[in-house]
Formats: structure tokens, sequence, C-alpha cells
């Protein structure tokens, strides 16, 4: 039997106009008026039996109209007046009472409008409560991914179809303090509980370390004090070689572009890279590789042998004019800013992932243990470990954040994309602090520019390959565009600056533009979902996650009114010199 079973005298009021997906409500009763509230929703009858239209309030109107009297050719006021109110009603949906053995199914789609002075009813009360419990069954037929519960019902379970969650790519966003780390921790253990589960969490400040499950595998970027204790992948220690950098990324680091120099030190770095990969692969005996390799092909080298090859073109001398004179090579003293940046580089132990990690980390095979620990699920691992991993980059210098963040995702993508489609196994990229490493405007940033353009490319095609994307931001106005415009669902928080909310607006559907109104007043852990994952765009309390993040909000005045010492000082100023939080 259907839930939406009204009497007529049970109306708010009468469709007056419809437009496309808006329609105007003409609401008599004053009474029945002050009733209806903002964003509460309504259901309308559909011009085809035992089918209902769901509808969003989205403005209430009421006003005075004075009555004009004509009395012969002269138009005259006439003290009356009539009250003219009416309410613009947003349609989100279809509910129908019974469609062969199914009963009460609701579907994201409108077939028809109501018909004018067609009855429109509130749905409160058992009404509200039996809907949302209709969402939810649909829902729970589909892959369910639980965030909470609706603001507007607390008793009624709010899911999203976690395919399309992952498939469509996703955006969180809020301001400091309003719940978005919350929001991603819980969704995080939601997908650590699936048994194939396959994630990464790029965590630049630590925050997701309380997290902790057989589901998820914690891991952080070797720092300066990994170096000398011989720790590796199965310590969740994990080094980016030099050799797993593209073309344009090795040259990013290596190369001045504002140099005079530049182009032949690029030059000679591709030939001399190329030529350290060619000698590897024949040293090996890998025949297969070397009649298909490029300079971008993650191949191992020695860098050293290319450094004294750069040397000897530094001070190369050619044969002259006459045969017993000599003179200056090509590029003799051109090379040796570039030369000296090598070795500032590979000596630098901030750096000491790319450049000083263990022998295995050269050898050919070593790139197939990475992708198997960051990249494989929870079947794939030897251990059968989580298939969440969080990789936390939190010591990795920030000028070079955003070519490290973007290898792994490079990493990742092209893995998928070289894979057998019958065989890929999708995977999902959680992007914390996104504006960091795939910001609005590279501003002639090499590192940042080659990071937009590897999320770029996961944003377009990603969902070709398997991999989906979830954008975490506090300052949505500063992701790229591009990104954003790929992302199909929103989970927003409150947003208190004014740019930020203008982003959101312009992610909403037109007919749900005054949804992002919300955005300011929502309380803390309180979100608006909107997308292809979610049946309902609402407004939802998301349920706290088992572990807490260390979201970094310090109680200021909890502290100060302790009389113990912290004493941290001195700890600090020995991590900060051996440039590493570890003990």
């Amino acid at each position: 039997m259907g839930i939406f079973n009204y009497q007529d005298a049970d109306a708010l009021g009468t469709v007056d106009t419809v437009d496309t997906a808006t329609v105007m409500v003409r609401v008599s009763d004053v009474e029945k008026l002050r009733q209806m509230q903002v964003n509460r929703l309504v259901v309308l009858q559909s011009s085809r039996p035992g089918e209902h239209l769901i509808g969003m309030v989205q403005k209430i109107i009421r006003s005075m109209k004075e009555t004009k009297a004509i009395a012969g050719d002269e138009i005259i006021d006439d003290e009356s007046s009539r009250e003219e109110n009416v309410v613009r009603v947003t349609l989100i949906g279809t509910h129908i009472d019974k469609e062969g053995t199914k009963e009460n199914i609701f579907q994201r789609t409108l077939e028809t409008v109501p018909e004018i002075e067609a009855n429109c009813f509130a749905i409160e009360g058992e009404k509200l409560t039996a809907f949302m419990r209709v969402i939810a069954n649909v829902a729970s037929d589909k892959q369910r991914l639980k965030l909470g519960t609706y603001t507007l019902d607390e008793n009624a379970d709010a899911y999203l179809n976690g395919n399309k969650f992952f498939q469509r790519h996703a955006i969180v966003v809020g301001s400091t303090g309003s719940g978005k780390s919350w929001t991603t921790a819980r969704i995080l253990e939601q997908v650590a509980d699936l048994p194939n589960a396959n994630a990464l969490v790029f965590d630049l400040h630590g925050e997701y370390k309380p997290l902790s499950s057989d589901g998820i595998q914690h891991f952080h970027i070797a720092s300066p004090g990994d170096l000398d204790k011989g720790t590796g992948l199965n310590d969740g220690v994990v080094y980016l070689p030099f050799w797993l950098l593209g073309y344009e990324a090795m040259t990013s680091i290596f190369v001045d572009r504002s140099e005079q120099n530049a182009p032949n030190q690029t030059m000679l770095m591709s030939r001399t890279v190329t030529k350290a990969k060619r000698e590897f692969l024949e040293s090996g005996n890998h025949q297969d590789v070397l009649d298909n390799f490029t300079i971008d092909s993650p191949v191992p080298f020695d860098l050293d042998q290319v450094i004294k090859k750069l040397e000897r073109l530094n001070k190369q001398m050619v044969d002259g004019s006459s045969s017993n004179r000599q003179k200056q090579g090509p590029y003799y003293e051109k090379l040796s800013r570039l030369i000296a940046r090598l070795e500032n580089k590979i000596t630098d132990r901030r750096l000491g992932f790319l450049f000083q990690g263990r022998s295995e980390t050269q050898q050919f095979d070593w790139l197939e243990k990475l992708c198997s620990k960051l990249v494989g699920g929870s079947q794939d691992q030897t251990d059968k470990k989580g298939g969440v991993k969080i990789i936390d980059f939190s010591e990795v210098p920030s000028d070079i954040l955003p070519l490290m963040v973007s290898l792994v995702a490079r990493l990742t993508f092209s893995l998928q994309q070289w894979t057998a489609p019958e065989k890929r196994h999708p995977v999902a990229l959680f992007c914390d602090e996104a504006h960091l490493y795939m910001p609005e405007r590279a501003q002639g940033d090499a590192a940042n520019e080659i990071s937009i353009s590897i999320f770029e490319r996961i944003a377009k095609e990603g969902r070709k390959y398997g991999v989906g994307l979830v954008v975490i931001s506090q300052r949505p106005s500063e992701v790229n565009r591009t990104v954003l415009s790929q992302c199909n669902n929103l989970i927003a928080m409150r947003l208190t600056n004014a740019e930020d909310q203008g982003v959101v607006r312009r992610l909403l559907p037109d007919s749900l533009g005054g949804f992002s109104d919300l955005l300011p007043i929502l309380d803390t852990g309180e979100a608006l979902v909107v997308g292809d994952a979610s049946l309902l765009p609402s407004r939802i309390r998301i349920a706290e996650p088992n572990a807490r993040p260390n979201s970094g909000t310090i109680d200021f005045w909890d502290e100060w009114s302790k009389k113990e010492p912290i004493g941290a000082i001195s700890a600090a100023v020995n991590g900060w010199r051996k440039q590493t939080q570890q003990s």
C-alpha cells in the first residue's frame, strides 16, 4: 500500500504554475503557510495514478495586493486587499506506489509534471519517517555507504550508493573544524570493512594516524630518521626513487628553467638518462623492455654515472682548426650549476626518500613490490592486510610535495591503464588538502603544473580505468576547476568564505542553487549531500567514526588551564634539526 494516502482537505495548497522542474503552489490558508519551512519535503499529485512527485520547498512568499475597481473610464483604489501566498517547490523525484511485485519505489527521475490545480501536501510525522525508510530501503538494494542520519528525520539512516560515489568522483569540502576529517574517516572505515577494498589516502598532516582496523595499513614517506635504520615497505616506510619520475618531473627538480643554459641542460639530461637506462637494461638482459622503453619508462638507472657523464661534457676539449690545438667543447663550463644542483639534491637528507633509498630500490623487480603494497587490494597483499593504505606525506618538503603526491597518483593510474580491462581492481584516491597539489592556478610553478596535469587526466579518464577521486579541501575556491567539474558528488560541510560558497553553488544543479544558503549555518559534523550517489539531495548529520582523526583542532583554553608543564620544546628543537618527528 502506498504511504501517501492523503485526503483533499489535508492539502497545503494547489499548483498555480509549472516550469520544467519548478512549480509554484498557491496557499490560501495562512495557518498552513506558517507550517511550511524552506528545505522541507512536500508531495504533489501526479497526472499518473499511483504516482506522486516529491519536491523540496525553496521559497515561501506572503504578499498583500491592493485591488483596483473600475468606475466608468477611471480606475479607483479599493480599500480592500487580497493575500497572494505562494511557495516555490523544486521537484526532485517520483514515488511509485507499486511496480510489479515491488512497493513504495523512489526514483530520481521526472517523467511527468503536476497538473495545474494539483494538490500539494506536506511530508511530516509518520509519513516522513515512512518515506525516509523508503529511501533507506532503495539504497540498501545497492552498494550502501552509510553516512549518518537525515536532519529531517534522525530515525532514518542516510545512505549513498557506493558504486556511484567512487565512479563519478566526489568532493568533500568545509571550513576548518567543520568535520571534513570526521566525514572522511567515516567513509574510510566502511571501505576498510569490505573484503577486497582498495584505496589510497594522501595524508598531508598525519591526521589519519588514529584510524586502525584490520582493513587499514599505515605508511609514511621515508624521513631523514629512516635512512640509517634499514627500514622498508614491510615496515611501512615508502621510498620513491628518482627513476620513477617522469621526464618533465625530473627536469623540474634538476634544471632551473630561468637559466640561460636551461634548454641545453634539459636536452643533455634527456640524453644521459636515456643512455643510463639503456645500460641498466642491457646489463640485466631485459631485451623485451629494451626494444620499447622511453625516457618516461620506470626503469632504474645509475645517477652517479649520469653526473660523471655531465662532468666530462662540462670539461670537454675538442680538436681545433689545427691538429695540434684544442678548443673548448660546446658545453664547456655550461653545466656547472646543473651538476652542483644534482649533487646538492643527492646529499640532501630531506630528499633521502628519492636519492638515498636502500639498494633494493635500485632493483628491476622493486617497482612490482611497491605497486603490490600501495595499489593492491586486500586480497592482493601477501599478508592479507588492509586494502585502505594511508600514506603520510607530512615530512616531505613543501617545495616538492605536489610532485611526490602526483607521482603516487600517476603510478596508480598508469598501473590501471596498463592492466587488462577484465583484471582491473578499482582503486580510490582520497586527496586530503587537495588545494596544495591541484591548485586552481599553477603560477608558473613547474611542480604544480605537472601535478595539475596528472590529476586533471585522472579526473577526466579515471572512470574508464577504475580510478576514483575523492577531493577533500577546506578551500574549494583554490582547487583546480577542471578537477572539480568532474566531481559529480558533493559533501559540503560548513563554509563561511563567500568565494568557497560560490564554488559550491556552481557545482549544484540550477534548481537547487538556494540549497547553498545553508552552508554558513551548518553545525559541526553536518553536511549538504548532493549528487549521483545520493537518492535525495539532503542535509545529513554525519555519524561518528570509530576512531577520531587528529584534525589539528587544539582546545586552547583547556590547554592553558593545565598546571603541569608540557615540556615539548627540547624534543621539537631536536626534531627540527633532524628534520623528523620520529623519536
